[in-house]
């Protein structure tokens, strides 16, 4: 079974570490985002997060990290997810339509200062982008976790773009989801009270 699929594994790997070799602007955008964060953090500020598919289960894993614990104990932070409310979500989504889901919430419970945290591979999700409308609108701060390309990049104060790679000449979906997760979690450590700083 493994030797079949080796080949799979190999291809995988390599794809991810020729990105995570060239992460320079990736970092520093990270950084940039964490900036924000704490500024909003420390004047009582909430953080909102979310994202379709699998970019929804990287929404709500940012925010349990924050409310619940990353690697040791600490304060927790005021983190909701967007997409974790099924009840609001197929209500909004009736009477609405599915691209008011994040945009309605936002405009329920945003306020000035907030943070959103949009997550979108391919940039162009609709309901994203209409929650970012919703957003600027309230005057939060908007954080994409996002690819290169598509128009979320543009509309946020910060964007933290993951490259994809290419394979057979279209952008590596799965990668991007990866290094969204990358940076998630130094987003999280950045948090910690005593980070992993190598001596």
């Amino acid at each position: 079974m493994y030797q079949s699929m080796q080949k799979l594994f190999e291809q995988h790997t390599k794809e991810l570490q020729d990105l995570l070799g060239n992460l320079g602007s990736f970092h520093e955008q990270v950084a940039s985002a964490v900036a924000h964060l704490r500024e909003a953090f420390s004047k009582g500020h909430t953080l909102y997060v979310a994202g379709n598919g699998g970019s929804a289960s990287e929404a709500q894993h940012l925010a349990e990290e924050f409310i619940g614990r990353y690697r040791t104990d600490r304060k927790p932070y005021p983190a909701i997810s967007l997409t974790a409310d099924s009840n609001a979500i197929t209500c909004i989504a009736n009477d609405f339509g599915f691209n008011a889901i994040f945009s309605r919430q936002l405009e329920a419970l945003g306020r000035e200062g907030d943070v959103f945290v949009a997550l979108s591979t391919s940039g162009n999700s609709e309901n994203i982008l209409k929650a970012v409308d919703a957003a600027r609108a309230n005057g939060m701060t908007i954080i994409a976790l996002t690819g290169t390309t598509g128009k979320l990049k543009d509309l946020a104060d910060v964007a933290i773009e993951c490259p994809s790679g290419t394979h057979n000449g279209k952008a590596v979906t799965e990668r991007m989801q990866e290094l969204h997760l990358h940076a998630i979690h130094m987003i999280c450590e950045a948090f910690e009270e005593t980070p992993r700083i190598p001596v």
